[in-house]
């Protein structure tokens, strides 16, 4: 059975519902269909607050993929299987390198400062852990999450000062994300041997395949997390719902390489045309797709599905504007725009 979210008038979020009872609401008046980052939610226009039962979220965690579940004792509400954020450490180390380039040549650049302690997370360990941020914001948007349930991540040690000071980007960011998920609902934290023990204790399986758009590869573990906070015996909603963040190409002084004549044209920017990279548009032919790059006065289209583009010469008149995405979401576990 299908849940959709419910969201008081206030914008509290209350008890999911059945598709059924969500679409009576609707007919009646009493709730407006709304949208956030592709899933189908209902607002109420009557009421602000209402009775919740704890609904835990569980997290697991990841270096190339990870999993969440949003539940509470007897029903599993989404399960989202998510990529994580793992170009940062390359395009850092390419604009390093292009800033050093550009001290070599007559060109516009700031001048070299004086090397100085960085602090604080490296930015591919932060931005790693703001995604994971990001989402459950996202879900405790919509679901009454009392309760995140994260598998406490344990990199091992060499007894050496510089590799034990950033020896995993996971866990050199996990204290900062305890205390940012705290503001929002208590955290509780398991080790990767009690996941193991409660995944046991309820005979589920978990494939090896990490990369696999499949329930056991990373949600499996999330849900065990989320039922040893609410309870659950077995998962009644296998569905899983994939997001992948979308990658913005920020404004740089120049592109990489040079055209004819040693030109380097503008690179970069995340404005098309009036249209914010990354928005949701219809088009007559390509149907639900997001906005990519601009040329030559027209705009480019990509697929939700895989993120592929799909043409690159589409007049703005053409689209009609939902909203902006800030990541791509395909597969079920809740009602989507699709």
């Amino acid at each position: 059975m299908s849940y959709v979210p419910v969201v008081g008038s206030g914008g509290r979020p209350l008890m999911p519902c059945t598709t059924w009872r969500a679409n009576e609401l609707i007919r009646k008046g009493r709730a407006a269909r709304r949208f956030s980052k592709g899933i189908f939610y209902i607002r109420l226009m009557d009421r602000a607050e209402g009775v919740v039962q704890p609904v835990a979220c569980g997290i697991d965690p990841g270096s190339k993929f990870e999993g969440y579940t949003v539940k509470s004792g007897k029903t599993t509400y989404l399960n989202v299987q998510a990529d994580a954020v793992t170009w940062v450490k390359d395009a850092v180390e390419v604009r390093r390198n292009m800033r050093r380039n550009r001290r070599l040549r007559k060109t516009p650049c700031r001048k070299n400062r004086l090397n100085r302690s960085r602090g604080g997370l490296a930015p591919s360990a932060k931005a790693r852990w703001q995604w994971k941020l990001r989402l459950s914001r996202w879900l405790a948007s919509l679901y009454p999450i009392s309760v995140f349930v994260v598998e406490d991540i344990k990199a091992k040690t060499k007894g050496q000062r510089k590799w034990d000071a950033s020896f995993s980007p996971l866990e050199c960011g996990k204290h900062w994300f305890y205390a940012e998920l705290n503001q929002i609902a208590p955290v509780q934290t398991k080790s990767g041997w009690d996941t193991k023990t409660m995944r046991d204790a309820l005979n589920l399986k978990k494939i090896g395949n990490k990369a696999a758009k499949h329930f056991g590869a990373h949600c499996v573990d999330s849900w065990v997390l989320a039922s040893s906070a609410v309870g659950g015996v077995k998962p009644d909603n296998t569905d899983i719902r994939f997001v992948t963040p979308l990658r913005f190409h920020r404004r740089q002084l120049h592109a990489l390489q040079p055209t004819k004549g040693g030109i380097r044209r503008p690179y970069g920017g995340t404005q098309s045309l009036g249209f914010k990279r990354g928005s949701l548009v219809k088009h007559p032919k390509w149907d639900l797709c997001y906005v990519g790059g601009t040329s030559n006065g027209r705009i480019s289209l990509h697929s939700l599905e895989d993120g592929r583009r799909l043409c690159r010469r589409v007049k703005t008149t053409e689209c009609d504007f939902f909203f902006r995405l800030s990541w791509r979401t395909m597969g079920g576990g809740a009602s989507s725009v699709a």
